[in-house]
């Protein structure tokens, strides 16, 4: 094997192991939602961007504030109240459904983002990614156990739609990223759902329990931590390689379901996740590009190393020649 491919070898390794924290991370974020259960979800959402923007404002403002200037501010504010509405809508679906399910729905948005860059990009959809919808969605059919029940009791539904918003906020970012560079794309997803977040949530307001704070805290805390080895993962390899381990944190989800709630998925259910993240990798992995991002629309770095660290005018370059 030459030094060159062994290198490449190494940094898709890393690039795995750095994908995989990030999205134990996410996990953990997402279980600390549900724990909070007396929390408002706009108090929750609210709590997670602020304190996001707090974290990883020294890094977003690493080479000052004029690298923030950006020239695409109406779909920063589409992509920030996407993903916005897409994580409020998951913390009140978690908060009804096991951990595992809830967040294996909302990292359906793969299956949606063909559906959505359809209607948006008038991109048509591959048969092989048309034969992973077809998966995907009787995975979520499984899930979800469409009956009159959904009606008392939507919060499957609640969490699909977060799929869906999740999907749009994904397909937004992949049209930011061919002229803003991640700091500037994340800058202004933190600060636009923070200000959006909280005027809802001082209406929603009431004072948590104590415990609720440390839940809130880790909230922002782990949402920032899943970020930042969310980017450095995407530094280290490209998304077509790495973006299929995004599904680990249904795996990680499982697991602290199953410690905390006690919450053990039937046959049935199981047969529904592994459909989904069939369908959700076949989607990523046949889609190109525009398929290409990880769940809960919290970003989208399917840049390579070099092209991360171009300037605007030359990742444009190098797009066009990919």
């Amino acid at each position: 094997m030459s030094d060159a491919a062994s290198g490449a070898s190494q940094n898709v390794i890393a690039g795995t192991v750095l994908i995989v924290v990030a999205f134990f991370f996410v996990a953990v974020m997402s279980a600390f939602g549900k724990a909070a259960a007396s929390v408002p979800a706009s108090v929750l959402v609210f709590f997670q961007n602020a304190i996001s923007l707090v974290i990883m404002l020294p890094w977003m403002l690493a080479h000052g504030d004029r690298a923030l200037k950006t020239e695409r501010l109406p779909l920063h504010i589409v992509r920030a109240l996407s993903g916005m509405v897409s994580q409020a809508l998951f913390f009140v679906a978690v908060k009804h459904m096991s951990l595992v399910d809830a967040v294996l729905l909302v990292n359906a948005a793969p299956l949606f983002i063909p559906l959505v860059v359809l209607v948006w990009l008038r991109t048509p959809i591959a048969t092989m990614v048309w034969a992973g919808l077809v998966i995907g969605f009787a995975g979520v059919l499984l899930i979800l156990h469409p009956s009159p029940a959904l009606l008392h009791n939507p919060a499957a539904l609640i969490a699909a739609a977060a799929a869906l918003f999740s999907a749009i906020a994904l397909v937004t970012v992949n049209q930011l990223s061919s002229t803003d560079q991640p700091n500037v794309i994340l800058f202004y997803y933190f600060l636009i759902s923070t200000i959006a977040a909280a005027p809802l949530a001082i209406f929603g307001w009431s004072t948590p329990d104590p415990q609720d704070w440390w839940f809130l805290i880790g909230v922002g805390v782990f949402m920032a931590m899943a970020q930042l080895f969310i980017i450095l993962a995407y530094r280290h390899a490209p998304a077509q390689s790495i973006a299929p381990f995004n599904y680990s944190v249904v795996v990680f989800s499982g697991l602290i379901g199953w410690l905390v709630w006690n919450h053990v998925p039937d046959r049935l259910a199981l047969l529904g996740i592994v459909l989904v993240c069939a369908g959700g990798i076949v989607s990523i992995m046949f889609g190109g590009r525009p398929m290409q991002g990880h769940p809960l629309g919290h970003g989208h770095w399917r840049l390579n190393a070099a092209s991360a660290r171009a300037g605007p005018d030359e990742r444009g370059k190098q797009e066009e020649r990919a």
